[in-house]
């Protein structure tokens, strides 16, 4: 479990960023895949929740997502027995841990110090070009924040040196704005891009300043995260999920 350097200063929240390591599962999902909606045995699953949930000290179900790669956010101060659909949840309830899936995407957790709210978006490049993060944030100045007071961090997700895209997809961001060109490199001809970059840019331009980016690359097996376009390459045609939790105490 990875800690942001930013988040565990505060002793009144709990939060982590999972790779794979630590759980029950096998083959292709071993071992901490907490992703219902992968192809792993749902007991594996289950039981790879409950280790996470020991892990950062609940006993209380993680509160999920059937994500969409959307920019649908969720404020929730009690369970809910219909699936919610959509890219992020946000709460200002004690003990109630909301977490987010990935396997490439950008896992992104808020915390307002003040306020006691906390946040947890999964933005793969759909949500970041929809502005889920800056949507987030407009969340939490609804509810009162002070942007000096809101803390974000963008957690491992897949490095531009392994984000290779074609030129629709380029073209789509440049349309956005010209701008947007800084995000993109070339190398042997082929197009690369900085997702981390893009979020990094889109919250501080919704004036918060208290940032901090995981320098971890999901694609790179060294770092043992689970990752969609490591199985794809190799052919695999399903994967495990990493999840990412934050929860007030």
């Amino acid at each position: 479990m990875i800690k942001s350097k930013k988040l565990k200063k505060f002793k009144n929240i709990k939060h982590g960023f999972f790779n794979s390591l630590g759980g029950v599962s096998s083959g292709i999902y071993k071992s901490l895949n907490c992703g219902m909606g992968s192809n792993d045995s749902k007991i594996n699953v289950i039981k790879n929740l409950k280790i996470v949930s020991k892990k950062i000290s609940t006993k209380k179900k993680i509160i999920l997502l059937n994500q969409l790669h959307s920019s649908k956010i969720f404020f929730i101060n009690k369970l809910s027995k219909k699936k919610l659909l959509g890219d992020g949840l946000a709460t200002n309830k004690r003990g109630m841990a909301i977490g987010i899936l990935t396997a490439d995407c950008a896992p992104i957790l808020f915390f307002d110090s003040k306020k006691k709210i906390i946040g947890a978006v999964h933005s793969g490049w759909r949500g970041a070009y929809k502005k889920i993060a800056k949507k987030m944030i407009n969340y939490f100045k609804k509810k009162g924040s002070n942007l000096n007071d809101i803390y974000a961090v963008i957690g491992p997700c897949i490095s531009q040196n392994n984000y290779e895209i074609k030129n629709d997809f380029k073209a789509k961001f440049l349309k956005q704005s010209t701008k947007n060109k800084k995000y993109f490199k070339i190398n042997k001809n082929k197009i690369f891009f900085d997702l981390k970059g893009y979020i990094f840019r889109q919250i501080k331009n919704a004036g918060i300043n208290n940032i901090e980016i995981i320098k971890k690359d999901t694609f790179n097996p060294k770092n043992n995260f689970f990752s969609a376009r490591r199985s794809l390459k190799k052919k695999i045609n399903d994967y495990g999920r990493n999840i990412s939790i934050i929860m007030i105490k």
